[in-house]
């Protein structure tokens, strides 16, 4: 192995959970969660040769990650799939929720789901801390411009949620 392969694994390692949380917001299923974070890892590799080291790995490979993942997911929505409401509940899933916490966590993910792929973006940089000049920097829109539509994806998001609650009563 030779040394930049032995460098980029071990700054993947110490940033797959990024790569895990982009993955479980842009897709809605297990193997397709698996398929993008494998997806992610192989275009991250295929572009750390050019990365140019002006910024930190984290935000290169949150760059990388988000765009594969919009690019994935429109590839995704170009196939047809058949989606029933009958036949969603025939899956297995991954794991039960049997937790008030596992249970808010499916209930946010299944609402951060149904945002657009930058909406998406803006509440992965708003869950993990991000400033407002670090998203902006990250998606290459203004500062403010940034604030207010994280503003709005928040609202969108909370909106989503109030609906899954009342239709849950």
């Amino acid at each position: 192995m030779s040394s930049l392969e032995k460098e980029f694994l071990e700054k993947i390692e110490k940033h797959k959970g990024v790569i895990f949380k982009i993955s479980k917001m842009y897709m809605d299923n297990w193997d397709d969660q698996n398929d993008l974070y494998q997806e992610i890892i192989y275009q991250a590799w295929k572009s750390y040769g050019d990365f140019q080291r002006r910024s930190d790995f984290s935000t290169w490979l949150y760059r990388t990650a988000l765009n594969t993942a919009i690019v994935f997911l429109r590839s995704e929505k170009k196939r047809s799939f058949i989606r029933n409401q009958n036949v969603d509940g025939l899956g297995a899933q991954q794991e039960p929720y049997n937790d008030t916490d596992d249970q808010n966590m499916k209930m946010m993910y299944e609402a951060i789901h149904q945002l657009s792929p930058i909406d998406k973006a803006l509440i992965f940089f708003f869950l993990e801390d991000f400033p407002g000049k670090e998203i902006a920097l990250q998606l290459g829109i203004t500062e403010v411009n940034a604030r207010v539509k994280l503003k709005r994806a928040k609202a969108k998001l909370k909106e989503i949620i109030g609906k899954q609650q009342s239709g849950s009563n």
